[in-house]
């Protein structure tokens, strides 16, 4: 039985109530569904569905397919088989759609739960929650004159949805406003970029971080280099922290930004499936500048392609913590009903022949992806670099270089877990204009102002603590204050020119000449020899 599908490296990471799932998909192909199951397989199918049969005749309660079958039976099945097959409901293969797409229809502002209100995160620049004056910590009292208290942030979030030139009317509760503002929005598209903070961080030094890939991915980057005037640039820091992955064949076309052509992005190679190569075909277009890429732990799929596809040809130094380690590759099989199976059909390697996927017979679901082992790279999958250094398989992408930003302190850790930083400057602004001069910084009065309010929600600390503690607070008292000041981007660039993790990749870019100086004599010789 023929099915539309789709190649997909997928990394389910829930990190909290406003996130949207980042999928990892390639281009819609065409394939075949795998061959009829044998004797046993159908037994256990026609068992499967004699239970479900009883349980809708004779249980106590009417069965709900939702919660017994889309939440439970498929997703517990496919659990046994690995991390990353996945099934999709319809609103979850919706979201992953538009996730995809780098666009929906709607306001335009990210919302999450604080102090259990459906509160305001930060509105995206441009949209029309943005131009209508929406600001971060706003709560969301009620969506069509129908009250949130009794909706679900899902169900507030669909309702904010909706189609282009349609107008919906939004409540809010604003800090120092006696009565609750009332706007009328006109929803919108609204672009999800995925390279939203590009510029010149120092005189010829590019930066850019993708935050996943997209559709749009590729385009976007390309965009962002030639804004940068990267025939001009001495190097360029590639941010990859954070990116859960994306669409297959936009990380290998970022990839391919910077290789020679033919050389091996990716392969990927399954059970019923051949091997299948993906080459540079762009000749890099003469970017020839050092580049260092930034990961974490958090950096994985489709940013493990692109991380991997860079230091196996030591075209870039790899600077960071070991990246998730995901290397199995799912294909999408829309169902009907709007809903989708993502199935594991193949693992990918990267140019060397690496396999990075880190272990998941021997952890639970939870353990899995909670990601607390360090490296876990493999003492056997050893390959070389085109210049003979050693890299290895098994645990994700270990750097070049180890960097691992500064710890938390306890005191730290509480004003984070608290929000205390965003729900200040809610405050702050209560009884201010939302205004700040460009080259702000907080002063002593706001600094001691917070912890006024520090102490007023009964966060603990003693004033060692917070002396120690203070560099740390007036730069996240910047950043969330330029986000309702400025606007989000601008927030995202001062937080990047502040990153100690940035600093450190601008000063291992001599590292990264030097490693594409050997690279490139190596393969003079190489090419000497073979003559």
């Amino acid at each position: 039985m023929n099915r539309s599908r789709r190649t997909s490296l997928l990394l389910p990471l829930a990190v909290g109530a406003c996130s949207i799932l980042g999928g990892l998909l390639g281009p819609w192909v065409t394939g075949s569904a795998a061959a009829a199951p044998d004797d046993e397989i159908r037994g256990g199918l026609r068992s499967f569905a004699k239970v479900l049969e009883l349980v809708e005749s004779s249980a106590a309660d009417k069965l709900d397919p939702d919660k017994s079958i889309y939440k439970g039976a498929i997703p517990g099945a496919l659990r046994t088989l690995d991390p990353h097959s996945s099934f999709f409901d319809p609103r979850d293969f919706q979201l992953l759609r538009e996730e995809q797409n780098g666009r929906y229809f709607g306001v335009g502002m990210l919302v999450g739960l604080q102090n259990g209100k459906v509160t305001v995160i930060h509105p995206f620049s441009g949209a029309p929650a943005y131009k209508a004056g929406i600001r971060p910590g706003d709560a969301i009292v009620a969506v069509d004159d129908k009250p949130t208290e009794s909706l679900s942030l899902t169900e507030v979030v669909d309702r904010l949805k909706g189609p282009r030139a349609t107008r919906v009317k939004v409540s809010m509760v604003r800090e120092g406003s006696e009565q609750p503002l009332h706007f009328d929005l006109m929803r919108d598209e609204i672009s999800r970029r995925s390279v939203k903070t590009a510029f010149l961080i120092r005189p010829k030094i590019g930066y850019v971080h993708i935050e996943s890939f997209n559709e749009n991915t590729s385009r976007e980057f390309d965009q962002s280099l030639r804004q940068l005037n990267d025939r001009e640039m001495e190097g360029l820091i590639l941010d990859l922290r954070g990116n859960p992955g994306g669409l297959l064949n936009e990380g290998v076309a970022v990839a391919d930004r910077f290789l020679k052509r033919g050389q091996t992005i990716v392969s990927h190679r399954g059970r019923n499936s051949a091997e299948k190569p993906y080459l540079a075909t762009r000749a890099g277009n003469g970017r020839d500048y050092p580049v260092v890429v930034l990961v974490n732990r958090y950096s994985a799929s489709a940013a493990e392609i692109v991380a991997g596809a860079l230091q196996d040809h030591d075209r870039a130094w790899v600077l960071g913590e070991s990246t998730f380690g995901k290397g199995l590759v799912q294909s999408q099989f829309p169902l009907g009903q709007g809903t989708a199976l993502l199935l594991t059909t193949a693992k990918y390697y990267t140019p060397s022949g690496r396999l990075i996927q880190r272990d998941y017979q021997n952890t639970s679901f939870l353990e899995y992806y909670s990601r607390k082992d360090g490296d876990t790279s493999s003492t056997s999958d050893v390959k070389m670099t085109d210049s003979g250094r050693v890299v290895r398989g098994g645990g994700g992408i270990a750097p070049d270089e180890k960097y691992a930003p500064p710890k938390l302190n306890k005191f730290e850790v509480r004003l984070m877990n608290r929000n205390a930083f965003f729900q200040f400057t809610s405050s702050y602004f209560a009884s201010r204009e939302a205004r700040l001069p460009r080259d702000w910084k907080p002063d002593a009065a706001v600094v001691n102002e917070f912890r006024a309010f520090a102490r007023k929600k009964d966060i603990p600390f003693t004033e060692a603590e917070f002396t120690e503690s203070q560099r740390l607070i007036e730069r996240q008292l910047r950043v969330e204050m330029y986000t309702t000041a400025f606007s989000k981007e601008d927030a995202d660039r001062l937080a990047v020119e502040i990153d100690p993790g940035v600093g450190r990749a601008i000063e291992a870019l001599p590292k990264a000449k030097a490693l594409l100086e050997k690279s490139r004599e190596m393969m003079v010789r190489r090419n000497a020899a073979n003559r």
